[in-house]
């Protein structure tokens, strides 16, 4: 699967090789559809360790941190490290945002907000508003990470950084 992260994070689901991620991987293409029997099978394991680092970062920020720091923050500051630290989990959480037509990769997308959902909620006690607030300000920094702006000292670049920093 290690061979499949960045295959997909540059060329997503339909364009990635099965048979180069094979060939990366020193295997054959026919072992790898006996451990995936599906390239979207194999994207899904990708989404899942994608979704698994995420919920273990965020996890992880929440009980770190000082107690003057509310949890949504310390995660927010998590999150932003980490898309600077690990630029193809960025990929792939965009990647498998705009996959239509595969229900197995849709259904794992929902599973990946379900559950950092419902992470941050409990560890944060957030409302609701807060929680659309922080999500969509990650959102923000998942894009201007892919642009390469989170280190702009540019003005515009600043000013949205800072709101996606901010949560």
């Amino acid at each position: 699967m290690e061979a499949a992260i960045p295959a997909f994070a540059e060329h997503g689901f339909r364009a990635a090789s099965t048979v180069e991620i094979a060939k990366v991987a020193g295997i054959s293409q026919a072992y790898l559809f006996r451990l995936f029997p599906t390239k979207a099978d194999l994207f899904v394991a990708v989404c899942i360790a994608a979704r698994e680092r995420m919920l273990e970062v965020f996890a992880e920020a929440a009980a770190s941190r000082s107690d003057d720091m509310p949890a949504l923050k310390a995660m927010g500051e998590a999150y932003r490290e980490l898309l600077g630290s690990d630029r193809n989990l960025l990929l792939v959480q965009l990647q498998s945002q705009v996959v239509s037509g595969e229900p197995k990769i849709t259904a794992a997308t929902q599973r990946t907000f379900h559950d950092l959902h419902a992470l941050v909620a409990e560890r944060s006690g957030a409302t609701d508003e807060e929680l659309q607030a922080w999500f969509a300000q990650g959102m923000l920094m998942n894009v201007m990470a892919a642009i390469g702006a989170l280190d702009l000292n540019e003005p515009w670049a600043c000013s949205l950084c800072e709101a996606g920093s901010a949560a």
